[in-house]
C-alpha cells in the first residue's frame, strides 16, 4: 500500500538543494562563481550582477578546492568545459542557479541562417570556409628580404643546410630552403621554428603555406607550442593526417584551436624523421592569422540535428554519395560541411545544430569534481569523457544527441560517442538521477584497453535511458587489469537501438547490457532493480563471456520485457522472453527477476512512471538508496520499486 502525502515538487526540491549547498559553501569560505549569457568576462564572477560570460573564462579561472561554478538556468554555452580538480575534502562543483530549464552546454555549431550556406551544385550546399581576421601574426611570412624570424635546430647527428632561397620560390621574391645532409633518428632531431608570438585562449588560428620537396614526403602539421621547457602544446591542430609533398608546389592549410593565453608561442615543423639525406624541402608564404571561430568546424561533424530533434542528418563517407535530403559529408581538408538539400538548408529548417567531435566535458586526469543540474546536448564525441579520473559525481544532468563523430580521421571511419564514459584507470564515480537519450553508442560505460588498468567503485543508479544504442556497455582488457564493485541499479532502460544512429551504424545492435570480450579479472559487478524494456537487438548481450564470468555477475530483481527476438544472448545461448524461466534455471541467476511488461504510464511519450498495477511496484531489493530520480523517498510501500521511479 503506497502513501499519498504531499511532497515537494522535483523542480523545487532541486532548487532548495542547490540554494542550501551554495549557502553552506559560502559560509565555509569557498567561492561561488556565476556564469550568465548576459555576463562579462571582465567581472569577478562572484555575484549574479558581476557574472562571467564564457566557457573560456571558466576553463582558465584559478579555481580552488571547494569552489563552485554555477551557470544561469535558461542559458546556453557552446564549446567544451574543462573542469578543475578539487581534493578529498572539497570537490569543485559545476552546477546551476536561478529558475527555469537546466543550463545547456552545447557541443555544436549552429548553421540555420541562409547566409551560412553556398550552393556549389544543384541541391549540393556547403558551409562557408572560415574567414581570416586581423593582421599577420608571423614575422617575415614571405621571406621578402632575409630569413629573420625563422630558426633551425638539429641534434643527435642530424644535419641540414638551410636559409633563404631567392632563386626558387612559389611567390617572389624568395622562399626558405632546407637540404637534408644527415637524417635524424627522431622527429625532433631537425626543427624549423618561428620567433615567439602571442596567442589567446579560445581563439582559432589558420595556418596557410606552400611547400614542395624533391622527393615525396609526408609532412606532419607543425605544432603550436611553448617556445621553452616543458615544450607543451598550446593548441590542437586539425590536420591529423599531415600533408603529402612532392616536387610541385602545393598549397596547404590547417587550423589551431588555442586552449591557452600565452606570450611565448611558436610554430615548430618537426622534420627529423621525414627529411632524407639529399632531399631539398622548400616552404613559402607561411602565414598565420586568427579566423572567425563561430563559423569553424575544428573536427569532424558526427551528427546534424534538424529542428531540435525532428530529424537528423545521415552521414556518408564520400561526397559523390550525397543524393538524398539530409545526407551530409564532412570535408576534412576544407573543414566544411556538404549537405544535400532541396533548397537552402537555412531556409528549409528553423534550427540546424552541427555536432562536433569533441567531448562536451573533457575531464581527463580530473578528480573530486561534481556536475549537477546541467544539460549536455549535441556533441559528437562523449557527453562527459576523458581518461584517468576518480572521485566524480554526476547528478541530475541531461545528455541528448551525443556521439557519431569519426574517431580516427583520415581513411579510417570509426564512429563513436557515449553519454558518460570512464576510460582507463577509473574509480570512485557516481552517476545518478540523470537522463540519457539519442546516444550513438552507450549511455553509460566504463571500459579500458590496459595495460594493468583498475576500474572500481563505480555506481550508476536511478538514471533513465531511452533510444540509445546501448544502455550500459562494459569491457576491460587485458587479463592483467581488474574490475570490481561496479553497481548498475534502479535504472529504467527503454528502446535500445531506437535512436538516430541505429540505421547509420555499420554494426546496428540495440542492446541494453552490452558486454564485449573482457578478459580482465572481474568481481562484484551488481546489476539489480533495473527495468530493461524493449531492444532492437538483445536486452542482455555477452556472447564471448565464459561461464565463470557470467556466474560472477550479481544479477537479481530486474524486470525484463522483450516482445520480439532473443532477449538474452551469451555463450551462444539464446533466450527469447518466453524462455526466461529456462535462463533462470540453467544459470541459477535472477531468481527474483521478472519477465513482464513494466506498465509505464506512457513509455512511447517518455513517461516512465509506473502504473499502480505494475509488477515492478514493491518488487525491488533494498539497496540503501533513500530517494528516486525525482527525490521521492524509498520505499513508498512494502519494498522499493524496480526502476528509476518510485510509485506513490
Amino acid at each position: 500500500m503506497h502513501s499519498h502525502y504531499h511532497k515537494i515538487s522535483p523542480q523545487n526540491y532541486g532548487r532548495i538543494v542547490v540554494i542550501f549547498a551554495l549557502l553552506v559553501m559560502e559560509q565555509a569560505g569557498a567561492t561561488v562563481y556565476y556564469v550568465s549569457n548576459a555576463g562579462s568576462d571582465g567581472g569577478d564572477g562572484k555575484t549574479p550582477a558581476t557574472a562571467w560570460h564564457s566557457l573560456d573564462k571558466v576553463n582558465t579561472a584559478a579555481l580552488l578546492p571547494g569552489d563552485s561554478v554555477v551557470f544561469e538556468r535558461g542559458g546556453h554555452w557552446r564549446g567544451q568545459l574543462r573542469p578543475h580538480s578539487g581534493d578529498e575534502n572539497a570537490p569543485i562543483t559545476y552546477g546551476a542557479y536561478g529558475s527555469g530549464a537546466k543550463p545547456v552546454l552545447m557541443g555544436s555549431v549552429e548553421k540555420h541562417h541562409a547566409v551560412d550556406w553556398v550552393e556549389e551544385a544543384p541541391n549540393l550546399w556547403s558551409t562557408r570556409e572560415p574567414e581570416s581576421i586581423g593582421p599577420e601574426i608571423l614575422a617575415n611570412p614571405g621571406f621578402s628580404q632575409n630569413a629573420e624570424g625563422w630558426h633551425i635546430y638539429t641534434e643527435n647527428g642530424a644535419s641540414v643546410r638551410a636559409g633563404r632561397d631567392d632563386r626558387e620560390f612559389a611567390e617572389a621574391p624568395g622562399s626558405f630552403r632546407i637540404e637534408g645532409l644527415a637524417t635524424g633518428k627522431g622527429s625532433s632531431d631537425i626543427q624549423w621554428y618561428t620567433t615567439p608570438f602571442s596567442v589567446q585562449s579560445g581563439r582559432v588560428y589558420c595556418l596557410r603555406f606552400r611547400a614542395k620537396c624533391t622527393v615525396p614526403i609526408q609532412l606532419d602539421a607543425p605544432s603550436l607550442m611553448r617556445s621553452g621547457p616543458p615544450w607543451s602544446r598550446y593548441a590542437t591542430c586539425t590536420a591529423r593526417a599531415g600533408f603529402s609533398l612532392d616536387s610541385g608546389w602545393k598549397s596547404f592549410s590547417c587550423y589551431y584551436s588555442s586552449s591557452t593565453m600565452a606570450e611565448d608561442a611558436r610554430l615548430t615543423f618537426f622534420l627529423g624523421a621525414i627529411l632524407p639525406m639529399g632531399a631539398i624541402l622548400h616552404l613559402d608564404e607561411v602565414s598565420l592569422k586568427e579566423c572567425h571561430s563561430d563559423t569553424f568546424f575544428p573536427n569532424d561533424v558526427g551528427n546534424i540535428i534538424f529542428n531540435s530533434g525532428a530529424s537528423c542528418g545521415v552521414k556518408v563517407w564520400e561526397m559523390k554519395d550525397l543524393d538524398v535530403q539530409g545526407e551530409y559529408w564532412y570535408d576534412e581538408d576544407r573543414h566544411a560541411l556538404k549537405l544535400f538539400s532541396i533548397g537552402n538548408p537555412g531556409s528549409r529548417y528553423s534550427a540546424i545544430e552541427c555536432a562536433i567531435r569533441d567531448h562536451i566535458i573533457d575531464q581527463t586526469n580530473c578528480h573530486h569534481v561534481v556536475y549537477e543540474s546541467l544539460a549536455c546536448l549535441y556533441g559528437a564525441a562523449h557527453g562527459i569523457g576523458g581518461g584517468s579520473t576518480h572521485h566524480t559525481t554526476t547528478r541530475d544532468c541531461d545528455f541528448g544527441y551525443i556521439g557519431g563523430g569519426d574517431q580516427m580521421g583520415g581513411d579510417k571511419t570509426v564512429r563513436f560517442g557515449n553519454g558518460v564514459e570512464f576510460w582507463g584507470t577509473a574509480h570512485d564515480h557516481l552517476v545518478e538521477k540523470c537522463r540519457f537519450w539519442e546516444i550513438y553508442d552507450a549511455a553509460l560505460t566504463n571500459q579500458s584497453n590496459g595495460p594493468r588498468t583498475p576500474q572500481y567503485n563505480i555506481t550508476y543508479r536511478h538514471n533513465v535511458i531511452w533510444n540509445s544504442e546501448y544502455s550500459f556497455e562494459y569491457w576491460n582488457r587485458p587479463e592483467q587489469s581488474e574490475t570490481y564493485n561496479i553497481r548498475f541499479e534502479h535504472n529504467t532502460c527503454f528502446n535500445a537501438g531506437g535512436g538516430w544512429g541505429h540505421a547509420q551504424r555499420p554494426d546496428p545492435s540495440g542492446r541494453h547490457l552490452c558486454f564485449y570480450t573482457s578478459p580482465a579479472k572481474a568481481h562484484d559487478i551488481v546489476i539489480q532493480n533495473n527495468i530493461f524494456c524493449e531492444a532492437l537487438g538483445n536486452a542482455f548481450y555477452a556472447p564471448k563471456w565464459p561461464r565463470a564470468a557470467i556466474d560472477a555477475l550479481v544479477m537479481d530483481h530486474n524486470c525484463w520485457f522483450q516482445s520480439n527476438g532473443d532477449m538474452i544472448l551469451f555463450e551462444q545461448n539464446r533466450y527469447p522472453m518466453g524462455a526466461f524461466s529456462s535462463y533462470q534455471a540453467e544459470y541459477g541467476k535472477e531468481i527474483h527477476s521478472l519477465a513482464a511488461d513494466p506498465k509505464f504510464v506512457n513509455g512511447p511519450n517518455r513517461d516512465f512512471h509506473l502504473q499502480a498495477d505494475s509488477p515492478c511496484v514493491d518488487a525491488g531489493k533494498k539497496s540503501g538508496v533513500e530517494s528516486d530520480i525525482e527525490g521521492v523517498s524509498i520505499p513508498q510501500g512494502t519494498g522499493p520499486d524496480i526502476g528509476a521511479y518510485e510509485h506513490r
